[in-house]
């Protein structure tokens, strides 16, 4: 009778696999567990032979190519994984799984394009809680439909966690609390629904196991698990990808999950207005994903207080605020791909140890982030739009004194201003001590400001240089007179043949020597001298520059004398301005005792020139050379004056 018994059970089991065969491409794989189920119901000779798998089995039929599918049964693992489960098929599927009762090895389950109603759904998780079963997957479930209330037997399971991906529902009418109960009851530790398009979960009825929960790429919005006081023991809470608004929502959410530890909500809708009402974290929240939203800098006023990481990377912050809700205990804040135009402070941060602000606005990062962040081990400032400039040369410098802090160095740091360093690594940017230092380029350009106006204050004295100006204003002054005059047309005439300049000193020689000789016998000369020809009432520059200007040559007798004549200085100086003006060979000199040239002042430069280039006629002490001497004087100023200034100098005489 024992051995009767044993034989239908081997035969139903067969009829369950061979049933299994027709799932379209079927990919079973249990550990030994399934082939002790059924060789310990063969008789013994059967049992003996020392089977160790079952043989490949194959099955064809009335339906298509398709439809063929096989079982492999290994005895080396501890998983099975089968797909396409029907509700014509679903029946096999949990007469399969009630023989994995709990002791048994299997632990892992994965079902993968599950197409069956609510109904079925329910059998076949019933079946896995009480099996041997701790971790179930179900993967593409499609068609879910006739959701209706189903009194779940939560008690006696193995179960840890369940992970369901793309769920699909299609009933358009429903009672919502018949579906999320059954998974908010759950008594697991993880739980994972992704991919669902799911929009609400419940809280759970009484003190949940929930350690995980992960409802990443949903559609829930602010109003989960609002006032949910039976989350005691979560710990990890994923929420990545679905609608959540309010940050501040967010907050009172996990204010009553007294064992929170980390929270995602990147790439959520997540706003937060800096209202009155202040934000309540979960106190035991340690890390805390905020990433991919569109917080703006009042963030700052809404974050968990013993938070020790936290991802604030893709947002709309362009500043960090100084006045904050301090973070005593962060240690790796993400700020990259925002719109930072700096380095944060530390002011809020006191334990930082690792920042990341690449990808942000900084243009020239401050060089004192390391003196405000002395915890600071890493900085992640790459990729950035850095303009190198005297700025970032500091920054550059404190790159190397930090020891390798700079992650990315120098590769993701590149000049992008101006335009002619685009591209240049920071490494390869050098500017000159002088020019980034303002102070020493102020002082360095106010010592040569100086120092050129030394120069040229020692010029102007050296080379009286005031004088020659004040002489050019009065020269300027006395032409513009003679332009404007009425009879000024006839001051150009030449009406002597030469100027006489000399000091008072050498009076006696010009009187007894020079206009003698020059004036009288054949062949005359008219000259000027300015005790005889100066006009009454006239200054006495604006007589000399008449004189010479109305003079064919001006003769200067040079001496010891002469050079220091202040008179004799301002007819030479107009008799070599009117050289060069008029381009004319009008100067003679007469040397009547040697000058030594240390005697000629600084101011008659122009002297020493025409001296060192010009010939002179030097007077001879020997009578017997002295006719020779007015011969060549005075073939020197030989000139035809007009008729009618002949007839003039006769009238006047």
């Amino acid at each position: 009778m024992t051995q009767n018994t044993s034989l239908l059970k081997t035969f139903f089991l067969y009829k369950c696999l061979f049933a299994l065969t027709f799932w379209n491409r079927i990919s079973l794989s249990v550990e030994d567990e399934l082939f002790t189920s059924v060789s310990n119901n063969f008789p013994e000779d059967v049992s003996n032979q020392k089977i160790k798998s079952l043989p490949l089995l194959y099955t064809k039929g009335n339906r298509s190519k398709d439809n063929f599918g096989w079982i492999v049964i290994q005895n080396t693992t501890e998983s099975l994984s089968l797909s396409e489960i029907t509700k014509d098929n679903v029946k096999y599927l949990v007469a399969l799984l009630s023989n994995f009762r709990q002791g048994s090895r299997l632990q892992n389950l994965t079902l993968t394009n599950v197409s069956v109603d609510w109904k079925d759904l329910m059998a076949i998780f019933q079946t896995v809680w009480h099996s041997s079963i701790e971790y179930f997957n179900i993967n593409n479930a499609t068609q879910l439909s006739d959701i209706k209330r189903y009194d779940f037997n939560y008690s006696g399971t193995s179960m840890k966690a369940l992970t369901m991906k793309k769920i699909l529902i299609t009933d358009l009418y429903f009672i919502q609390d018949d579906l999320y109960r059954i998974f908010a009851d759950m008594n697991i530790a993880d739980m994972t629904i992704a991919d669902s398009e799911m929009i609400h979960m419940l809280c759970p009825s009484s003190k949940s196991r929930f350690r995980y929960l992960n409802f990443l790429k949903n559609d829930l919005t602010d109003f989960l698990f609002q006032e949910c006081d039976n989350l005691l023991q979560l710990e990890t809470l994923i929420l990545q990808k679905n609608k959540f608004e309010s940050l501040r929502k967010v907050s009172f959410m996990t204010s009553r999950m007294k064992s929170l530890r980390y929270l995602d909500m990147s790439n959520n809708l997540l706003r937060h207005d800096g209202a009155d009402e202040r934000c309540q974290w979960a106190e035991s929240l340690t890390e805390l994903d905020l990433s991919s939203n569109q917080l703006a800098d009042t963030v700052f006023e809404c974050l968990p207080v013993n938070v020790k990481k936290l991802g604030l990377q893709n947002n709309q912050i362009s500043n960090v605020p100084r006045e904050m809700v301090e973070l005593e205990s962060l240690e790796e804040l993400n700020l990259a791909s925002n719109r930072l135009a700096d380095l944060p402070g530390c002011s809020g941060f006191t334990s930082l140890q690792f920042l990341n602000v690449e990808m942000n606005s900084i243009l020239t990062p401050s060089a004192d982030f390391f003196q405000s962040c002395p915890r600071v081990r890493e900085l992640q400032a790459g990729q950035n739009p850095f303009k190198c400039s005297c700025e970032l040369q500091a920054f550059i410098r404190l790159e190397r004194r930090s020891g390798g802090k700079l992650f990315g160095w120098p590769a993701a740091y590149v000049c992008e201003y101006p335009e002619g360093l685009r591209g240049t690594e920071l490494k390869d940017f050098h500017l000159s001590l002088l020019a980034c230092n303002t102070t020493l380029l102020l002082v360095t350009a106010l010592l040569l400001t100086l120092v050129l106006v030394a120069a040229v204050a020692f010029l102007c004295i050296y080379l009286d240089v005031p004088w020659y100006v004040r002489m050019t204003w009065q020269w300027t002054q006395t032409k513009r007179r003679a332009w404007h005059s009425p009879h000024g047309h006839q001051g150009a005439a030449l009406q002597f043949h030469a100027f006489v300049s000399y000091s008072e000193r050498d009076s006696l020689w010009v009187k007894n020597e020079l206009i003698p000789n020059l004036e009288k016998g054949e062949g005359c000369v008219q000259l000027c001298q300015h005790e005889r020809n100066f006009i009454p009432g006239k200054s006495i520059v604006e007589n000399i520059i008449n004189c010479i200007e109305k003079s064919y040559k001006s003769i200067f007798v040079l001496s010891p004398n002469f050079v220091q004549s202040e008179w004799c200085h301002y007819e030479l100086y107009f008799a070599h301005h009117k050289l060069f003006s008029e381009n004319s060979n009008s100067l003679i000199l007469i040397l009547l005792e040697p000058i030594p040239p240390y005697l000629i002042p600084a101011r008659y430069h122009k002297l020493k020139a025409l001296m060192a280039k010009r010939t002179y006629l030097e007077w001879p002490k020997e009578r017997s050379k002295r006719a020779l001497f007015w011969a060549n004087l005075r073939a020197a100023i030989s000139i035809n004056l007009p008729k009618a200034d002949e007839d003039w100098f006769e009238e006047t005489d």
